[in-house]
């Protein structure tokens, strides 16, 4: 029977309790603080060694570069491998690189270009780390714990956000930027270690991983024919786009709309971030009072209302106000999508769907920023900023055509369906493609309820790695049914075969339950194309045989 605690979701800061998450979230504080660091000293430094304003605005380009480009392959790899040893190389390669940045800079060497390639390897290095340690979380608290342990790793970031630009600049003038390098180096260490103490069971595959590109690929399939993430990755794509404007016209809404300086954008980020830290306070409670999709259509009309009264307001007091709201909204709409993807991806795939939840957010801000900062080039800020409130709130009729779902009840972690296959070919894992064609006798008074099952199957064959899924139905005999799928390799699937969870397998079931026949539902696999399988001579040499012989021809 499970315990309270694993019944009960026990408060924001339940996770706490369970001492490996305890212990990697305590060390993340240490590493966000120094990724606001190195931002703050990459910055300082660069209009030191560069007059060029496009100069200093690459810095935070060259650090938020990998985060485009890394974090998808890298939720790839931590799903292939251990994730615990990737999380801990992403690390110790940001550790490293800053050190030897500190190392640079000590010695009078750094230039705008070496700088900027540094911020790249840094960031790389965070990339690296960022899915492994999203989708080990699971890992560390029950599941009544997650939607907290998730809204906590947010606290994480938006605590560090607060005060860490603040801290980083006054380190900068007391110490130089290579005191700020060199802490940035060592406040990896924590979380390193942490991580290296984690004593993490990890299970290998039976089967060798899969080729990087074809990893990625197969989570990009995943998430699009997983209705409950891919509505999840909309959602936050649009919610990104539309309401992307607080943070990018920040500076121009401090002095434009209200006629202050950089310490009104201090203040205003400022209030931004302590928004985000009392909201993420109270996730498991919102998840536990509301469902996710009436959630989320709140804080969209929330963060539209804030952002229509920034537009108009010209007080500080008020605008503050309007920037927690946005904060507190933007970051409870994030968590709870984070939350809705950690419970629905199987184990097998959800470091690449939280990647790709990751690039979702990315996108959605860095193309949203850029557009209303356009917007508000061609009018003014008061207007986009309107404009953004306008679109935001209307996000919430997005949950007409894309709502979201229940959080499943089944648990997402494979089960063995065993059955082997028999393979009397000489088949390697590269051998393919693979046709499975599978049988059913069904009482055709039943058809309609049939073909809505094997709907669900269709979209269960696909997201586990099936190509060209058909389901036919014999003319001459109404009561025989044909379902059809390929896969690439004989390797791909025996993958596949590897990826159902329990909820895959009930569906799988209730087909099954249709099936009138005695025997089962017959299953046919056969190699399409099967160059190499036919010897081209009756003479040719059979690797099958102990000697050197021959065989009948045509066999």
């Amino acid at each position: 029977m499970a315990s309270v605690d694993e019944e009960q979701p026990g408060g924001a800061f339940a996770p706490l309790r369970e001492r490996t998450f305890r212990n990697i979230w305590t060390a993340s504080l240490f590493s966000n603080f120094g990724q606001l660091f190195l931002g703050v000293g990459a910055q300082w430094e660069m209009t030191r060694l560069s007059s060029s304003p496009s100069m200093v605005a690459l810095v935070q380009s060259a650090m938020m570069l990998p985060l485009m480009l890394v974090t998808l392959p890298a939720g790839a790899i931590a799903d292939m491998f251990d994730r615990r040893r990737i999380a801990i190389t992403g690390l110790a390669c940001s550790a490293v690189c800053a050190a030897v940045l500190a190392a640079v800079t000590f010695l009078g060497l750094t230039t705008p270009w070496l700088l900027l390639a540094f911020c790249v390897l840094i960031g790389a290095g965070v990339a690296l780390f960022s899915p492994s340690w999203q989708a080990s979380i699971p890992e560390q608290v029950s599941r009544a714990h997650l939607p907290a342990a998730v809204a906590l790793g947010t606290i994480s970031y938006n605590v560090a956000r607060s005060f860490g630009p603040a801290l980083g600049g006054l380190i900068v003038v007391v110490y130089g930027v290579r005191a700020v390098f060199g802490m940035t180096s060592l406040l990896y260490l924590p979380l390193l270690i942490a991580f290296f103490f984690w004593r993490r069971r990890h299970v290998p595959s039976r089967l060798p991983p899969e080729r990087i590109d074809r990893a990625i690929v197969t989570g990009a399939r995943y998430a699009l024919h997983a209705p409950a993430v891919r509505t999840a990755l909309l959602r936050v794509l649009g919610f990104g786009l539309s309401t992307a404007t607080a943070s990018a016209l920040a500076p121009l809404i401090a002095k434009d709309l209200l006629g202050g300086n950089a310490a009104t954008f201090g203040i205003l980020l400022g209030a931004q971030g302590v928004g985000a830290v009392a909201g993420a306070l109270f996730v498991s409670q919102i998840r536990a009072a509301i469902s996710t999709e009436w959630a989320v259509r709140l804080f969209a009309v929330g963060t539209g209302a804030a952002l229509v009264t920034i537009g108009f307001s010209h007080s500080l007091v008020l605008s503050c106000l309007a920037f927690l709201i946005v904060g507190a909204c933007n970051i409870l709409t994030i968590a709870m999508l984070n939350v809705t993807v950690q419970l629905s991806a199987p184990r097998w795939v959800t470091a690449r769907a939280l990647s790709l939840f990751s690039s979702a957010i990315t996108a959605g801000i860095g193309i949203g920023a850029w557009g209303w900062g356009v917007v508000a080039a061609h009018h003014d800020v008061a207007f986009a900023l309107v404009a953004s409130g306008v679109a935001v709130g209307a996000t919430a009729f997005l949950g007409l055509l894309l709502p979201i779902g229940k959080d499943p009840e089944a648990d997402m972690d494979t089960v063995d369906i065993g059955h082997e296959p028999a393979a009397n070919l000489p088949l390697t894992l590269r051998s393919g493609p693979v046709v499975v064609e599978v049988e059913y006798d069904v009482d055709p008074d039943l058809a309609r309820e049939f073909h809505a099952v094997m709907t669900a199957m269709q979209r269960v064959r696909k997201r586990n790695g099936g190509f060209d899924w058909t389901i036919s139905r014999d003319i001459e005999n109404p009561a025989l049914w044909t379902e059809r799928y390929h896969c690439p390799t004989w390797g791909d699937y025996l993958r596949m075969r590897s990826r159902y969870t329990q909820g895959d397998y009930d569906i799988q079931a209730q087909a099954d339950g249709f099936n009138r026949s005695r025997h089962g539902r017959r299953v046919r696999r056969r190699l399409e194309r099967p160059f190499g399988s036919v010897r081209w001579q009756a003479d040719s040499y059979d690797p099958r045989q102990e000697t050197i012989g021959y065989i009948t021809p045509g066999t």
